[in-house]
């Protein structure tokens, strides 16, 4: 893998497990971003964003220690692509009682990262 393919999975990598980190942490602070209506104040809203977020976290640290190991990284680019892909359908399918806005910011990122890690898993071979 060359430098900026390294680089690039670091980087994914670290803002899968700061967005991981703060859902875990401030659940509701991250959910005043998602795309549901006053997400923030529902109980079963935030124990989801801390699900989430451990998945991303878990995702994000498993990449990084194979980044620094120089174990396969394809598994874990992989992983990470389903779980957004993922999100970027539940996004789709909540579309009728979501706000636009908001789905869509969630099914940008969701389908940015799904991109960003297919053209990563190619550079891999």
């Amino acid at each position: 893998m060359n430098i900026d393919a390294r680089a690039t999975v670091k980087a994914i990598a670290a803002g899968r497990i700061a967005l991981g980190v703060s859902y875990g942490l401030a659940p509701g602070l991250a959910l005043r971003l998602w795309p549901g209506r006053e997400s923030h104040l529902d109980p079963a809203a935030r124990f989801l964003a801390r699900s989430t977020g451990v998945r991303d976290v878990a995702l994000g640290l498993g990449t990084l220690l194979a980044v620094q190991k120089d174990a396969p990284l394809r598994g874990w680019l992989e992983a990470g692509m389903l779980a957004d892909a993922g999100d970027a359908v539940a996004v789709v399918l909540g579309l009728g009682s979501l706000p636009r806005a908001r789905a869509g910011l969630a099914f940008v990122a969701a389908a940015g990262t799904v991109v960003a890690g297919r053209r990563l898993v190619g550079a891999l071979g």
